[in-house]
């Protein structure tokens, strides 16, 4: 039988977060991802993972204070669900989404929600996965759907409007990132460092609260690219990304 662990304030200090794991590179973002899910705890944040090394758990917490621009009424959202390399094919990634779905039918919830994408991105679910649990499509932008599986009668969730603009009025690159992802914080500096370097301007606008996530002007799960003024897309990028997609 797996044995899994819920992160707390009594246990997080000690327990590694999935994510980045073992890559030292990384280490200060993992450390904002600890403070971010300690403050985030008291809003019903839930990070469940197994109890091995390696990347394998669930993220989810109510859709009122979850950091993103969809708006909805007694749902929980699911940012990531993620069961990497060895693990996959043992029925892990199936006890983490059955967990989370009896957990959110026990504190009484409508339902429970997620971000996927038509065609297959990156860090967004497997569209497939989620609708061989019952969830369906409630809303979508683009290429970007919300999915969400209805327990009972209640507000639907959809995304906000301002999601829905795509768009915003900076030229330059432009990346809206937060501390959910322990990958941001390198590649922040990263980038920040090569486009010191080729003399380019980026700008970076960090979500670092609830009403900056709400109000975000795009589909955003921790990442977001935009340039001219259009999105382009949620991929977190490196130097070489960067360079390749300029």
């Amino acid at each position: 039988m797996n044995e899994y662990i819920n992160l707390s304030l009594e246990n997080i200090e000690e327990e590694h977060i999935c994510c980045a794991i073992g890559d030292p590179k990384h280490q200060a973002g993992v450390d904002r991802k600890k403070e971010w899910i300690k403050n985030k705890l008291k809003d019903g944040h839930v990070f469940r993972k197994l109890n091995a090394r390696g990347k394998i758990f669930i993220e989810y917490e109510p859709i009122e204070t979850a950091w993103v621009p969809i708006n909805g009424k007694n749902y929980e959202y699911i940012y990531c669900l993620w069961v990497a390399g060895s693990f996959k094919g043992k029925g892990i990634g199936k006890e983490l989404i059955e967990y989370a779905i009896k957990d959110s039918k026990e504190k009484g919830k409508s339902g429970i929600c997620t971000l996927v994408s038509k065609k297959k991105k990156p860090f967004i679910g497997e569209k497939k996965f989620f609708e061989h649990y019952g969830f369906e499509v409630v809303d979508s932008i683009d290429d970007y759907e919300l999915m969400a599986l209805k327990f009972k009668d209640g507000e639907t969730p959809k995304f906000n409007e301002s999601a829905r603009n795509m768009k915003i009025d900076e030229q330059d690159f432009t990346i809206y990132y937060s501390n959910e992802c322990p990958y941001v914080e390198y590649e922040v500096k990263e980038l920040s460092d090569y486009a010191k370097g080729k003399n380019i301007k980026i700008n970076f606008i960090k979500i670092d609260t609830l009403e900056k996530a709400k109000n975000a002007p795009c589909v955003f799960n921790n990442w977001a690219n935009f340039y001219k003024g259009k999105f382009i897309s949620n991929t977190i990028l490196n130097a070489n990304a960067l360079e390749k997609l300029l």
